[in-house]
């Protein structure tokens, strides 16, 4: 169980669970103990581009704060809430479409698909017919294989402020995005804010630290077991897209943004990119 980084999330939800305190020492004493359990891992495919995450994936607002804050790295973790102020004065709404299977007692949410998604694994999610079974080479993980044919797949379009997806309940030490998050549900927690005003949205960010943004009337959250992510470019800005940020780290990136000479992302910004989830596949040290 890592202890490292500007927020570690997955070390904070492993013991804030087991209603231990967020420290070095109490994550070095898990790890000692021996006690395990299950962690659910995500794969993030876009054509034949495809890796694996345990935390999250956001976009907008979230992912802006997260990246672009690295230039105030000098003010340590003050830095996250000083340009979480700057970018909400001047704050950013996206074009995009995402695609989702919702969990069950979330079918609710979106607009139904006509022609429903059936599976995961290719370039098109919403093609018929197509046969879906992931190729699994010896000796390497290539995700799972899996298909949705009779899933009831919806869809929001955008603008967008931001879209978070979760894997634990914690962001950081101080930032609960999705509380209602497990380690091994086999499903991914979405949380996504489509408009709001300026004083709500910093009000939201302030309660994240306990979780209760999520009964803010401009908060959706809901859980699904796939998901596509299609991202736009700014509102009244065409020329510059966003930021796609996975585990804390930038996978793609739209025309415009300068991240201080950070190159080679894995991933192109504007195709889909899909995320489906391997249920328990991870084993961590947990405090218990």
């Amino acid at each position: 169980m890592p202890n490292a980084g500007t927020g570690n999330g997955l070390a904070k939800s492993l013991l804030d669970a087991a209603g231990e305190m967020y420290s070095i020492l109490n994550a070095t004493f898990a790890v000692i103990r021996g006690h395990k359990r299950a962690l659910d891992v995500t794969t993030v495919l876009q054509g034949e581009t495809k890796f694996f995450s345990i935390l999250m994936l956001t976009w907008g607002l979230i992912a802006d704060i997260d990246i672009e804050s690295e230039k105030y790295r000098w003010m340590g973790r003050t830095r996250l809430d000083f340009y979480s102020f700057l970018r909400i004065m001047k704050l950013r709404k996206y074009h995009g479409h995402i695609e989702f299977v919702p969990a069950p007692g979330y079918e609710l949410y979106g607009e139904p698909m006509k022609d429903g998604a059936i599976c995961m694994g290719t370039d098109d999610v919403s093609e018929k017919g197509q046969n879906c079974v992931a190729e699994v080479l010896q000796g390497s993980y290539q995700g799972p294989s899996v298909c949705f044919e009779k899933s009831d797949w919806r869809f929001l379009e955008g603008p967008f402020v931001t879209i978070s997806l979760m894997n634990v309940p914690w962001m950081g030490e101080d930032a609960m995005p999705t509380p209602e998050a497990k380690f091994s549900d086999g499903f991914l927690d979405l949380v996504m804010i489509k408009d709001c005003p300026k004083s709500a949205l910093l009000s939201i960010l302030l309660k994240l630290k306990d979780g209760s943004h999520i009964k803010s009337p401009y908060v959706m959250y809901l859980k699904v077991k796939a998901f596509k992510l299609v991202p736009g470019n700014r509102v009244g800005d065409p020329t510059k897209g966003g930021i796609v940020d996975v585990d804390g780290e930038v996978v793609a990136r739209g025309e415009g943004i300068d991240l201080c000479g950070q190159e080679g992302d894995l991933m192109a910004y504007g195709p889909p990119i899909q995320l489906t989830v391997d249920k328990g596949l991870a084993t961590v040290f947990s405090p218990r």
